[in-house]
């Protein structure tokens, strides 16, 4: 019955090494089933070595309850200092004290411009190429460490994706760093510990730069080449510190020299071309020939922009293993991975000099090939060229895709058996912690779960992309702001939001956000849409709703002000204007295969609907700022707003203009009838409409999150498990049942017949339509949060359908929640638990019995429930 800390943690750090706060707030969570345990205070232990001590020891003590990102209690950290940290918690009362929890160590980046030292952002001395792919380019320098070394940090960045190497050893785990940011506003640079790496004597720092997100070809159409820059580059600091306490810098600059190696071409979409008959073996490594290199020049220094990252980067997560080889009816060589999956293939294969395996990429087979067409201008195809030397190990390194299956040519077969052994899947996507997990009886449901889940990984990719397969993989806000619920209950996203939030912020002109963020140009002008721009003010609640970071909410809250008072385009009602493009309720199932925003729903009617949501929530927000005065003036603006809207869509006896699934969703969920009579009767129309259809789903990207959550608020819980639980198109279990594996962005993106939709927009892993999870984890699961920060849960867990058990959990700030439910003969039984220092809320099924308890494991029965 001890109560424990199980994690400290720094802001939304998982590693708090180069962080950007020179104060970092400090999180801990518990573990432990002790009854109704409360924190009363704390102690943090800090430790650290300052200028006059080579070990200073501070003990602070306060009276609170908190324990979910506390200020920082001493002196601010310098630029590449270190501490390390422990945390006591004390009781309540009798209730026993935490042991000290295990020591943590915070250290921060570089917190100025002069910290950099002078380091310069160099490229290749070498023209560049124009309208076509960047080849990628090798930056090596050596230099001599004389004396023992107590401890060494690299900090880097790239213009491109940059690999670092010292000694010939691969630098940290991240791939595809420093990923994408918005690079005109932020340039995300990393932190390395580099100590084991380096040795007495001489030693090679190089680094390989691939042209990524930066000067890759991004967009659809063709899309643009070099849109932030057209020449790739790196800027970096080694940092070595000796045992007497002297530094050694190595910065990037002119006395570097730069090369070419065995990767051809890498791109974004099109995949990599490498020939293993040209690798530099040991170009990173000491005394290695460089007289055929150039210099390097210096190009435009980035320090302004330059910033620590706010979340974890990408890395290799998990393999996947081969599941079966066909050969198509073409005569084709296809491996099928069993999952549509992101990422790229890692070969092991030995095979005659000059010979060369082409792999080319798809989500799914059309026909018993290789389904191309979804791809669009993206090729999704790597080029192999083997040097003839025995077994060789390869992996692309600046490129990914999203795939279930690969078409190889050109294996050979007479030196290597193409098997299991020989070709992996890697998965890779943001380092994010998994925080929600759940499973019920029904299976089809559980592997819906796991589709939605593979979506969400395979889309965070630095940032939240549409799509990881075709032209596009750009961060659509309004996808994201659907599917942000859903998301926050998966993963750990806070510091993942944050520094994609900055990036929106950055890029908001005159109030309006881009629709894509970063913003390319493919995406047109910026422009002023519902939704997609909503995404400034719902976004930032819904992180701040799972992480409780209040000062997060505090940076984009401006935004949102400007967003609402400067960005809308408004009639003479404060409604939308009407001249304005909309994509409203996108990819409605009844709309034209090529034309998705042609909804059965006025893209207007949803436009305002959502404009009074977000009205509210900026309020909100303001209250929970303690900013009053913003407060009373936004809810007085979205109850003006709400009765514009009734004059101009709502009939005197409460029918809408769009008498459609999210035509009543919408208002529904909003609170925008007049009275409870209207809303009810409007829940009952909504009920009949949804019947009529078969229970089949009628709603785009507008009303798809918003539904089951509505028709649970009116108490018609069993008609969206009705819903939920068809197998035919257009449905969530259509996919599942036609061997989706992940979540597709249309209703129908594959036929009944095997076919695909002929649309130019058919991704087979769209997160959008994946928000009904939201709803699985609230009314299945019966977990959400009664406050934001998760200190109060919500469990109200709502059995339906033909599911008879359930469990779900969530790993909250305070520690993990979970919920277990069985329906049986003797009747309904819930277990709960609930983690130290924090409470939750219960109410049973059907009776609507209600309790609120504090930590600990909990049971609860109804003999009298029945399915």
């Amino acid at each position: 019955m001890a109560v424990t800390i199980s994690q400290v943690s720094f802001e939304h750090h998982r590693v708090a090494l180069g962080i950007g706060e020179a104060n970092p707030r400090i999180s801990w969570r518990f573990e432990g089933n002790f009854p109704n345990w409360a924190q009363s205070g704390y102690s943090i232990e800090v430790s650290r070595q300052t200028q006059v001590s080579p070990l200073e020891v501070d003990l602070f003590e306060y009276n609170s309850s908190a324990s979910v990102l506390v200020p920082w209690p001493t002196v601010s950290l310098a630029s590449s200092q270190s501490a390390t940290v422990r945390v006591k918690a004390f009781g309540e009362g009798s209730q026993p004290d935490t042991p000290w929890s295990d020591p943590v160590s915070v250290e921060t980046g570089l917190l100025t411009e002069d910290d950099w030292s002078g380091a310069l952002m160099i490229g290749a001395d070498k023209a560049t190429e124009e309208n076509s792919p960047h080849q990628p380019v090798l930056l090596r320098k050596e230099f001599s460490v004389s004396s023992p070394i107590e401890k060494a940090r690299l900090y880097i960045t790239a213009y491109g994706l940059y690999e670092a190497y010292i000694n010939d050893k691969r630098v940290g785990t991240a791939v595809l760093a420093p990923g994408w940011q918005s690079y005109s506003h932020r340039l995300v640079y990393d932190t390395y510990d580099v100590t084991d790496l380096l040795a007495a004597g001489d030693n090679a720092f190089g680094i390989q730069v691939g042209e990524g997100w930066y000067a890759g070809r991004l967009g659809y159409g063709g899309g643009r080449r070099n849109i932030y820059g057209d020449t790739l580059g790196a800027m970096a600091l080694l940092v070595i510190t000796s045992s007497n306490g002297t530094q050694t810098l190595i910065p990037t600059d002119k006395t570097w020299e730069a090369g070419t190696g065995a990767i051809i071409t890498s791109e974004l979409y099109n995949g990599e071309v490498y020939d293993s008959r040209v690798e530099l073996v040991g170009w990173s490594a000491p005394d290695f020939q460089t007289s055929d290199w150039i210099g390097v020049k210096e190009l435009t220094n980035p320090v302004s922009q330059l910033a620590a990252p706010d979340g974890p980067p990408i890395r290799r997560i998990e393999e996947v293993k081969l599941q079966s080889i066909v050969t198509s009816p073409a005569g084709n060589t296809i491996l099928d991975f069993g999952q549509n999956l992101v990422g790229w293939l890692r070969l092991r294969v030995a095979g005659p000099e000059g010979a060369t395996i082409k792999l080319v990429h798809a989500e799914v087979l059309e026909n018993g090939e290789v389904a191309t067409a979804p791809l669009r201008r993206a090729t999704q195809t790597d080029e192999f060229i083997l040097s003839g030397k025995g077994i060789q190990v390869w992996e692309p390194t600046f490129t990914y895709h999203g795939f279930r299956y690969v078409m190889v040519d050109g294996w050979p077969v007479n030196e290597t058996s193409l098997d299991e052994n020989a070709v992996t899947a890697v998965v890779v996507h943001t380092d994010m912690e998994e925080a929600g997990l759940f499973e019920c009886s029904n299976s089809l449901i559980n592997k819906l779960h796991k589709n939605v889940r593979w979506s969400m990984k395979g889309n965070f990719m630095s940032v939240p992309t549409d799509c990881p397969q075709r032209d596009e993989r750009l961060g659509w806000t309004g996808d994201s702001n659907a599917f942000s619920p859903t998301a926050n209950f998966l993963y750990d996203t806070a510091g993942f939001w944050r520094g994609w939030l900055k990036d929106l912020r950055s890029e908001q002109v005159e109030g309006v956000p881009p629709v894509v963020v970063p913003t390319v140009p493919a995406a047109g002008p910026q422009m002023a849409t519902a939704i997609w721009g909503d995404a400034v003010v719902a976004n930032p609640w819904n992180t701040y709703l799972a992480s409780g970071d209040l000062e997060a909410l505090r940076e984009q809250y401006t935004g949102a002000k400007e967003w609402l008072g400067q960005g809308i385009p408004r009639n003479g009602a404060g409604l939308w204007s009407r001249t304005t493009f909309q994509y409203g309720d996108w990819l409605d199932p009844l709309s034209p295969a090529n034309d998705p925003g042609r909804a059965t729903t006025s893209s207007s009617y949803v436009a305002d609907a959502y404009l009074i949501y977000v009205t509210g929530l900026v309020a909100q927000m303001a209250s929970e700022l303690g900013l009053e005065d913003d407060q009373s003036r936004f809810e007085k603006w979205a109850s003006d707003l709400k009765v514009a809207f009734g004059e101009a869509w709502v009939s005197a006896d409460g029918h809408v203009t769009n008498e459609t699934q999210t035509g009543l969703t919408l208002p529904l969920y909003f609170d925008l009838f007049e009275d409870d009579a209207q809303a009810g009767a409007a829940a009952v129309r909504l009920q009949k409409i949804i019947e009529a259809n078969d229970h089949l789903v009628g709603t785009g990207f507008a009303g798809t999150h918003l539904l089951g959550l509505a028709l649970t608020k009116y108490n018609l819980t069993d008609t969206f498990y009705k819903m939920l639980l068809q197998t035919t198109v257009p449905s969530w279990l259509y996919q599942v049942t036609m061997g989706g594996t992940t979540t597709w962005e249309r209703w129908d993106s594959m036929l009944p017949d095997g076919s695909l939709n002929t649309g130019s927009m058919t991704s087979f892993n769209h997160y959008s339509f994946g928000s009904v999870a939201n709803w699985i984890h609230q009314t299945i699961g019966g977990l959400a949060p009664a406050q934001p920060g998760w200190k109060t849960v919500r469990i109200h867990p709502i059995p339906g359908g033909n599911i008879t058990s359930a469990k779900a959990s969530f790993i909250s700030p305070y520690g993990k929640v979970l919920t277990e439910w069985e329906v049986n003969d003797s009747g309904f039984h819930l277990t709960v638990e609930v983690p130290p220092n924090a409470n939750a809320e219960v109410i049973l099924p059907g009776s609507g019995t209600q309790s609120v308890i504090g930590s600990g494991t909990h049971e609860f029965s109804d003999a009298e429930f029945r399915l």
